[in-house]
């Protein structure tokens, strides 16, 4: 299942993403991640969810998104929710032309019975139907 968090920019989406991250500790049963660009917001977050800063890979272009994606829910076979703050900052890329991402992300989604929550920087209506379609 795939939840979006949507809004323009300094809307706060940042801090909803990371007090839904906070607060499925107590409840999760398998592994949290949380995917940033930036250690900014790292200590605002539970020391059992797993941070990754995304500017330590390089990381270009949906495609290296979603295989960083991959390898990093295979390292653990108890994933359960995946926290992206920010998956067209982190891809390099207008959100209208990820529409591969998205449907690679709902597939992990799905094969792996993972949560997995994006926040996206833009107005509802400007959101595309793929991105809109998980709201």
């Amino acid at each position: 299942m795939i939840k979006i968090i949507y809004g323009p920019k300094g809307t706060g989406k940042t801090k909803i993403l990371i007090d839904e991250a906070n607060s499925k500790v107590p409840v999760a049963k398998g592994h949290l991640i949380f995917l940033s660009n930036t250690k900014r917001y790292m200590y605002d977050l539970h020391r059992d969810i797993r941070f990754i800063d995304t500017q330590d890979f390089q990381i270009a272009g949906e495609e290296a998104l979603i295989g960083f994606v991959k390898g990093v829910i295979a390292a653990n076979n108890d994933n359960e929710y995946l926290f992206i703050d920010g998956a067209a900052r982190i891809a390099g890329k207008d959100i209208k032309d990820m529409a591969a991402f998205y449907y690679m992300l709902d597939k992990i989604s799905e094969q792996n019975g993972l949560t997995i929550y994006v926040t996206c920087s833009c107005a509802k209506e400007e959101l595309p139907d793929f991105v809109a379609k998980y709201l």
